[in-house]
C-alpha cells in the first residue's frame, strides 16, 4: 500500500517588503526542494500577503519509512535554507 506524505511549512518573511521579494524567496525554496528531493512543492496559502507563506511538499512511496525519511530531509533542507523564517513544520500521512 503506498504512503503519501505531506510536509507543510509555514514561513514568516519579515525581510520581504513586496510580493516580488516574497516570490523570490518562495520560488528559490520550491525549486531547490523539487530539484534535490524530487518532491511536488506548491504554495498553498497566503499568496497575496508579502510576509507570510504556507508551502507544502508531497512525496509518494511504496515504503512508509522511505517517504518519512524524504520528508525529514526536505524539512532539514528548508530549515537550513530559511533559518528563523521557518515558523513551523507539520507532516500528514495518507495511506
Amino acid at each position: 500500500m503506498p504512503s503519501v506524505g505531506v510536509l507543510t511549512l509555514e514561513l514568516r518573511l519579515s525581510d520581504a517588503h513586496s510580493l516580488k521579494d516574497k516570490r523570490h524567496t518562495v520560488k528559490g525554496l520550491k525549486d531547490r526542494l523539487r530539484g534535490k528531493f524530487n518532491v511536488a512543492v506548491a504554495e498553498i496559502d497566503y499568496q497575496d500577503l508579502w510576509q507570510r507563506s504556507l508551502i507544502s511538499a508531497v512525496t509518494v512511496s511504496s515504503d512508509h519509512g522511505r517517504a518519512e525519511q524524504t520528508l525529514q530531509l526536505v524539512e532539514r533542507e528548508a530549515s537550513g535554507m530559511l533559518g528563523e523564517t521557518l515558523i513551523s513544520a507539520t507532516v500528514e500521512w495518507f495511506e
